[in-house]
């Protein structure tokens, strides 16, 4: 049977592609997306979200608009990285449908008990939907929780940080206490899915929808050639989605994960006890390696697959 999930994200470049390959996949069974601030404010991420599931003619699966901010942090989104839209690149025209009526915290409560089997959470954004949620509804119901966020050892945002945990370290801080099954896909893992002028190559010849990912990625490396000095970008959260489809794609180590919220330098850096130099117990999977032909393989087959 494939596996209930809900797709919890800021698109977002990165996000669309991992959308478009949960929507690709038979072995995920999409319930809805719930959206979040982050890449940009929440109402355009929402936008966003329509807009990519009108483009594939998947205007069947909900989206329910979620958190606008996180817990107690001011806003802060990445439009120096996704653009003034926070998918800019490609041309879409606005969304013609609207985001369901129902809340995303309430929607999801209700996809988790109509569900036959427990839900699996992939966010990948900020984390206050899912922190929210969990406040409101604990764990009954939820399978486990595969985010895309935080690093072992590299920052983003910040030298020390990863931005969606930055962006709401306090709700970063609620899911990996939350006693649920945890897997980190972080940037030591998604800096090793970047593309480059083959993927590229392959994915405009896959068909239409592989051209319009070959353009949100265009558009995507600026920032990371500029940053970087890659001639690609980093897919990172298609690799949270492909880590739940396709078992043995990340290889993971079971470690304790804690999130600063207290230090001006190193604030929403996950702090991750790779050689177990505390007693603290072990909270998450976390991502330490990715065999990216295979992810790669595995994004242009599905990409393929949707025309």
């Amino acid at each position: 049977m494939p596996t209930p999930i809900v797709l919890d994200c800021d698109p977002g470049h990165d996000d669309a592609i991992a959308l478009l390959l949960a929507l690709a996949s038979p072995e995920l069974e999409l319930l809805g997306v719930t959206t979040t601030y982050g890449n940009q404010t929440v109402d355009k991420t929402t936008a966003n979200a329509l807009r990519v599931l009108e483009l594939v003619g998947r205007t069947d699966v909900p989206v329910a608009r979620g958190a606008p901010e996180p817990l107690v942090r001011p806003l802060v989104v990445a439009a120096h990285v996704h653009g003034e839209s926070g998918l800019d690149g490609p041309s879409l025209p606005p969304p013609s449908i609207e985001p369901i009526a129902t809340p995303a915290l309430d929607w999801v409560a209700g996809a988790v008990a109509a569900s036959t089997e427990p839900v699996t959470l992939v966010p990948t954004g900020p984390l206050t939907n899912v922190a929210r949620y969990l406040d409101a509804h604990g764990t009954a119901g939820i399978e486990r929780i595969v985010l895309m966020g935080g690093a072992i050892a590299e920052g983003n945002m910040t030298p020390a940080a990863e931005f969606n945990i930055w962006a709401d370290p306090e709700a970063a801080q609620i899911v990996f206490d939350s006693e649920l099954d945890v897997t980190m896909i972080g940037l030591d893992v998604t800096h090793k899915a970047v593309t480059g002028p083959d993927v590229q190559r392959r994915l405009r010849e896959a068909g239409s929808i592989g051209v319009f990912v070959a353009e949100l990625i265009e558009y995507f490396t600026v920032y990371h050639r500029q940053t970087y000095g890659w001639e690609g970008a980093p897919i990172h959260d298609a690799v949270a989605v492909a880590h739940v489809l396709r078992p043995g794609l990340v290889e993971t180590k079971l470690r304790n994960v804690e999130v600063e919220r207290v230090s001006e330098l190193s604030l929403g850096r996950t702090v991750v006890d790779v050689w177990r130099r505390t007693d603290r117990v072990p909270n998450a999977h976390v991502g330490v390696d990715l065999d990216a032909n295979a992810f790669f393989d595995l994004l242009v087959e599905r990409i393929h697959d949707l025309g």
